[in-house]
């Protein structure tokens, strides 16, 4: 399974960041199979942000839940995160991945973001 991402690599403060992420070679509606996205900011660990799975459940992490919404266009075989009133903190390079349940892992590239005037 092969994913990338794409979106806007400056946006503004306050604005909304739309990243998508394109995969090939599966399918996103599999079930039992979820669809991460991830972000590690300059200097600092991963940071998971949410989840969806094949069958559409949803899953935020706590701090960011109230900014996040993550959805699915199974047509297109995509998913995107959305994450709204963007500050520089959300400065960092944001990852999708994809997880089976065996415990498989596949990557996409990353995508630098940077929350900025």
């Amino acid at each position: 399974v092969q994913l990338q991402e794409s979106g806007p690599g400056l946006v503004k403060p306050w604005q909304t960041l739309s990243l998508t992420c394109a995969v090939s070679g599966g399918s996103i509606a599999t079930a039992y199979h979820s669809w991460n996205w991830i972000r590690q900011p300059p200097g600092k660990g991963l940071e998971w942000i949410g989840r969806i799975t094949g069958s559409g459940y949803l899953y935020y992490e706590a701090s960011l839940k109230s900014r996040t919404s993550i959805s699915k266009d199974t047509s297109k075989n995509q998913f995107t995160l959305q994450l709204t009133s963007l500050t520089p903190e959300d400065t960092a390079v944001y990852y999708c991945f994809h997880k089976t349940p065996a415990v498989d892992f596949d990557w996409g590239q990353g995508t630098q973001v940077t929350v900025s005037q």
